[in-house]
Order: structure tokens, then sequence, then C-alpha cells
């Protein structure tokens, strides 16, 4: 049966949500604070990950983030502030940090990965977009012995879940990867990972949804939800109220603002992430990650772009020159004769990328309201699960049994 369903958000996450929801019969309109051209979709690192079965909230990440927290240049920059949200969330961040929620969290991380990539490639196959999209797996770059070792057991982890994952020597690595002077002493190498250009497919999707009648209402916020017997019937803007039978929540690190309205708590933190782009060559052609500096390595398509950091700072854009050149200054330690201009770093951008407690996406209905489907909370990985979650939404409002399993995503989980 077709319904009016509400999509609040116009980043990867909503769009897919539109997208398999324009295929079930139903009617959408999507609604964004924003134009829509800019934010964590277009300048994240493009990658599709079933090589990130790790969530956040691992075991040794607070010993690292405390070391971290003062240090504006660390990759994981925590800022301390006294906000209640904040207080909140780093408790829970720090309960979901354990053997125990890791282990339980890996297969379902893996799976939703695995379900993203596989629906980007039936996206590519189909006639309706001509997105850039090439699967070359992911090289964990790493400098030190003791950091490759820690990449290798978790590679060993990935072998045992069915990847392909295979440790390099440097000269492996150099037989790959030709003609960057890469300064490494080793790789772990997930064949099972690929990349895009963010802002490609994101340009396509808009056009192809509203070719197909999606309604787009951009740079509107969302006022109010106007509730009745425990069911959102309609949706406050700043210019408009819009008819609902259905509403999904795909806001990002907005999201818990909303859900407040509701009475609904949803543990939400904003991890800012940085993004340069280089337009010279590089020789680059595998993407990679720079394991000590956690620094992310994309070759797009007319550029290469480094990618790196997470900031929980609240709810901001400010970018902090220190931490781009950090980026920068890595980038050269690894790649020899690749120096990030001043240029470059003064063109730098930022996103918002939407941190749970557990590292774990929303995506569910909350017992709190019978027709609201919330779809967030992805962090690093919301590009990756873009597809994925979409798909998953249609079949949670359609009452079908969903591709994979999503017990552990639901939004009214206990931290």
């Amino acid at each position: 049966m077709s319904k009016k369903v509400g999509i609040i958000g116009g980043g990867i996450i909503g769009l897919c949500a539109a997208y398999y929801l324009l295929k079930d019969g139903h009617e959408v309109t999507v609604i964004d604070q924003s134009n829509m051209n800019s934010g964590a979709s277009y300048v994240n690192a493009g990658y599709i990950t079933p090589s990130h079965f790790i969530p956040l909230a691992a075991p040794g990440i607070i010993t690292k983030g405390l070391k971290w927290m003062f240090d504006a240049r660390s990759p994981f920059y925590v800022k301390p502030r006294l906000d209640i949200d904040f207080l909140k969330w780093s408790l829970a961040f720090k309960k979901a940090a354990t053997k125990a929620k890791v282990e339980k969290a890996m297969q379902p991380l893996l799976n939703i990965n695995l379900l993203g990539r596989d629906l980007y490639e039936d996206l590519k196959k189909s006639n309706d977009f001509n997105f850039h999209y090439q699967h070359k797996g992911l090289l964990m770059l790493y400098k030190s012995n003791k950091v490759g070792e820690e990449e290798w057991k978790i590679g060993k982890k990935g072998i045992q879940k069915g990847l392909k994952v295979e440790h390099l020597s440097n000269n492996e690595v150099e037989k790959l990867q030709p003609n960057t002077n890469l300064n490494i002493k080793g790789a772990v190498y997930y064949h099972s990972d690929a990349h895009m250009t963010p802002n490609i497919f994101m340009k396509e999707m808009i056009s192809y949804l509203d070719k197909n009648g999606v309604v787009f209402y951009k740079n509107e916020t969302v006022k109010d939800l106007h509730i009745s017997s425990e069911k959102i019937t309609s949706i406050k803007t700043d210019k408009r109220e819009i008819a609902v039978d259905e509403v999904v929540l795909a806001a990002g690190s907005w999201s818990s603002h909303i859900t407040k309205k509701l009475g609904l708590k949803i543990p939400i933190q904003a991890g800012k992430g940085y993004s340069i782009n280089v337009k010279k060559d590089t020789n680059i052609t595998i993407p990679a990650i720079l394991c000590e500096a956690k620094v992310a390595v994309t070759p797009m398509e007319g550029f290469t772009r480094f990618a790196g950091t997470m900031e929980i700072a609240g709810i901001n854009s400010t970018i902090n020159p220190k931490r781009v050149d950090a980026i920068a200054n890595a980038v050269k330690k690894y790649y020899e004769n690749i120096a990030i201009s001043t240029e470059e770093k003064e063109h730098a951008t930022c996103g918002l990328r939407p941190c749970s407690p557990d590292g774990l996406p929303y995506i569910g209905k909350s017992n709190t309201c019978k027709n609201l489907t919330i779809a967030t909370g992805h962090a690093m990985m919301g590009w990756s699960l873009g597809p994925a979650t979409g798909k998953l939404v249609s079949e949670i409002i359609a009452e079908k049994k969903t591709s994979v399993a999503i017990t552990v995503f639901h939004p009214d989980r206990k931290f």
C-alpha cells in the first residue's frame, strides 16, 4: 500500500531511503535544513568498508582518547565540555568499549557492510546511474611493527569471518602501488573493500529522485512534529506543514534534537572529519589508511582525497587549521613525494558524522512512536552503509523480513 513518507535529512542515508521507498511505490518527500550540496555525505573518504567490522567503541580507545584529549592534532580528539548530553554519551561510550560487546557487534557490522557493497554494485549495474565505483580493496599501511601486529590481528579475524585479507611486506606493497615512494614497514590488504567519489553519486541520486517524483524541500528546518495516538501526523517546518503516514529520521548529527520533541532520547555526538583534495597526480590507485595517523587516502574521479580525524566537539563547522596540518604532515611521512600545498590546505572541508556511544547505527522503529523509523548514528560508516540502511528502512516500513538482522541496531537499546 502506497504511503506518504516524509524523510528528515537529505544526506546519503536519507537519499538511499528515498530511493528504495520510491521503488516500493511510496510518495516520498525529503526535507533538509541545507542546500544539500555539502556536509559529511560530500567530503567523506568514499569507502565501502566490510573491513570495518570493529566498532569505534573498542577496548583501548578510552586510554588513547584520554592521551589524545588535549592534543588538537591527535587522530581522535575529544574536546572536554560541561554538557549533560556529552557527559551521558561519554559514560555510555565507556560502558560499550568492552571485549564482549565488541565481539557481539562484529558480525552484524560485517553483514550490513557486505549488504551495502552488494547494493552499490546493483545500483552501478542498473541503467539509472553512472557513478564512479571501483572495487580495489583497502591497504592498511603501517610504519611500526607494533601497529602492524595489531592490524594483522584484526585481519586474521576478518579471514575467520570469510574475508580475503593478506599481510604484505613493503616490497609487496610497492608492486601494487609503484612510484608512490611509500615510507612504511608493510600493510594489511583487505580485498573486500571498494571506493567511490561521493559528490558524483549524491548528484546522480538527487537527479534520479527528482525526475521520478520525489519532492525536495531544501533549506527548511523542522520546527515540530504533530502527534496523534502515538503517531506523527504531520511535520512542521519553518515554511510549511507536511502531512505524513510514515516518517524516516535520517538527520545525522542533528537527529537527537528532533527525537527530543517526541520525548525520545537517542545519544548522538557529532564527530567532525576533515578532507583535503589534491588534484595533481599522486600515482595512488588503491585506497589506503595510514594506520598510525588514522588518515584515509582515496583515489577519486579527477583527484586524490586525504581525509581523517575524529573530533568530538559539538555541532560546529569550524575548520581547525591544526587538524588540517596534522593530515598534511601525516601524508608527507608516508608518501615522501607528496607535499600538500598551503592552497590545498586552505580549501580543506569538514563534515559532521553522527556517532552513537557503541559505534553501531540506530536503525528501526522506537516503541515511543509507531510510524517513526530511525536511521542515523552511522559514524564513519555512513557512506558504506547508505544503500543497506535505505533498503532496511523500506523493509521496516513495509513490515517485511529485513535483509540482515537488525536487533543490535535497535534505537531503544540500553547503554
